[in-house]
This record gives structure tokens, C-alpha cells and sequence, in this order.
């Protein structure tokens, strides 16, 4: 009679830490179809956006890709196992901006705090004290920052390129205040993006376009064994 409540009382421990676990693990927040990608003199660095999270960060940063405002930007602050920070674009470029870059760059915009958690590869918007203070900074995370969760907005994260987070956390670094900044220049020499959707659209339609040959040639083999 023991054994078999000891054996009850295991089974539904077991059963909650499984809930437990699912719990932590449940919001895990879906990609956008957008990718953006950044090359820089260490390697290249791809990213997706969370548009269900924080749409209006994601519409931001992803108006200043399209405007090339982070070409010739660079990251700032390198700090192994925490963030690899992009500075602001304002400050940060070594090429003059232009009216347009300048107005985007220069705004500021609301923050969307959420559950999900600042673990490594999260793009989490750099702010002052005020929360709506973000504008065009944001850090990489090299690690899991919990201290961070639910006060600075996650707007994304690294799918591509986490060889050259591991390259940056190598290089030497001096501190300066709270910030600990790399000793040479980690320059993005520039961006692009692409859409996950269109290519798969073009992965189907050369698939199709495959298949429709090789239908064709074995129509061809038919008809000149069937009809000479």
C-alpha cells in the first residue's frame, strides 16, 4: 500500500515537472518570413524578426535596414557571454547620412516589453532609463540575461552567424564605465535582407519546373515508341 503511494505520489511529480517544462519552453515566439542579414569584417550575421512580440520595434529597425542606416555602423560593445552591441546609427556610421536615414535614425520608439526570454542569440533594443527611449541600438545576446527580461524589448533574434558572435567574443577588449568595448573597430560594412517566402516560392517553382522537364522527356520517349 506504501509502495504503491510512493510510486503515485513519483508519477505526479513527474507529471508536474513536465508541465513545469512546457511552461518555460511554451512561448516560443514565430518568425516573420523577413530575414536581415549583416556583413561585417568578421563574418555575417543573420537575423529574423518578431513582429507578434513587438511590431512597432520590428517596423523600425527593418525601415532602417531598407534605408541602408546601419551600412558602415559598427558594433560598440562586445562583452563575452552577455551582448554584442550595434551602435546607434546616428553616431555610430562612418559614412554622413541622409535626410531620410537621419529622420528614422533619430526617432525613438515605445517599449514593447513581453515574456519572452533574453537568452543568447535574442536582438534586444538598447534604451536610457526611459523605456521609451529606444531608437537604433541593439544588442546581440552572447548569453542568457534574465536580469533583462520583460525591461528592454525583444524584437528578434540571430538565425544565422552565431561562428562570427564567437569570432567577436574572442577579440580583445578594454572597459570603459559599465561598457566593455572591443580594442579595434567591428565594422558592418553592409546589409541586406531577403524573404524566406520567395524563396520558397522559387525553391517550388524550379521544383515544378523540374518535374514538368522530366515529364516532358518521358512524354517524348512515349510517343516515339508508340507512334514512330
Amino acid at each position: 500500500m506504501c509502495r504503491d503511494k510512493r510510486v503515485s505520489i513519483f508519477i505526479a511529480y513527474i507529471t508536474l515537472l513536465s508541465f513545469v517544462s512546457k511552461g518555460i519552453h511554451a512561448f516560443e515566439p514565430e518568425f516573420g518570413s523577413t530575414r536581415v542579414v549583416f556583413q561585417t569584417n568578421y563574418g555575417d550575421i543573420e537575423f529574423g524578426f518578431y513582429p507578434s512580440v513587438a511590431p512597432k520595434t520590428v517596423e523600425h529597425i527593418f525601415k532602417l535596414v531598407r534605408l541602408g542606416g546601419y551600412n558602415t555602423n559598427h558594433f560598440f560593445r562586445v562583452d563575452k557571454g552577455f551582448v554584442a552591441q550595434v551602435a546607434d546609427v546616428a553616431g555610430g556610421r562612418s559614412a554622413p547620412m541622409n535626410e531620410e536615414q537621419r529622420a528614422v535614425a533619430e526617432k525613438n520608439v515605445v517599449g514593447e516589453f513581453s515574456k519572452v526570454k533574453h537568452v543568447r542569440g535574442i536582438l534586444s533594443m538598447g534604451r536610457h532609463d526611459d523605456p521609451d527611449s529606444g531608437s537604433s541600438s541593439f544588442s546581440m545576446l552572447l548569453g542568457d540575461a534574465p536580469h533583462l527580461d520583460g525591461t528592454y524589448a525583444i524584437f528578434g533574434k540571430v538565425t544565422k552567424g552565431d561562428e562570427t558572435l564567437r569570432k567577436l567574443e574572442q577579440l580583445p577588449t578594454r572597459r570603459e564605465g559599465i561598457f566593455v568595448m572591443p580594442t579595434e573597430r567591428i565594422t558592418i560594412h553592409s546589409t541586406y535582407y531577403y524573404d524566406t517566402k520567395m524563396e520558397s516560392c522559387e525553391d517550388e517553382r524550379l521544383s515544378l519546373k523540374r518535374r514538368l522537364s522530366a515529364a516532358s522527356v518521358e512524354i517524348e520517349k512515349q510517343r516515339m515508341k508508340c507512334f514512330p
